[in-house]
């Protein structure tokens, strides 16, 4: 194949990819506001974790009202030992007023020191 075809081909393959590429892929994007916490109420370290010094970042997704309360969260990754106690504590914030319901990435980092 020469230089020419192949330089041609790269960009039809581009374009049609981009043509033809499922709607749903576009919409992947994150949606997360990062809307200001006005209520952050801390985790608990569990005592099993601080025992077996078991430390780490739970990382979670919040579902937030537009009122700025937490509807529900979803644990995207962390230790299953660590992950109630974040979940506990996130469910309590408070996020500011918005004009639609948003997904907030969330991290809460475990030290046992």
């Amino acid at each position: 194949m020469t230089t020419l075809m192949r330089r041609g081909f790269f960009p039809l393959f581009v374009t049609l990819m981009l043509i033809f590429a499922p709607a749903h892929s576009w919409a992947q994007a994150p949606t997360e506001s990062a809307r200001k916490i006005l209520v952050k109420t801390p985790a608990v370290y569990p005592t099993l974790a601080r025992s077996m010094n078991i430390r780490g970042v739970v990382k979670l997704e919040a579902h937030v009202a537009p009122n700025g309360t937490v509807k529900s969260v979803d644990v995207k990754g962390g230790h299953p030992v660590l992950t109630q106690s974040a979940v506990n504590a996130v469910e309590r914030w408070k996020f500011e007023p918005a004009a639609h319901e948003t997904n907030e990435l969330v991290e809460i980092r475990f030290d046992p020191q």
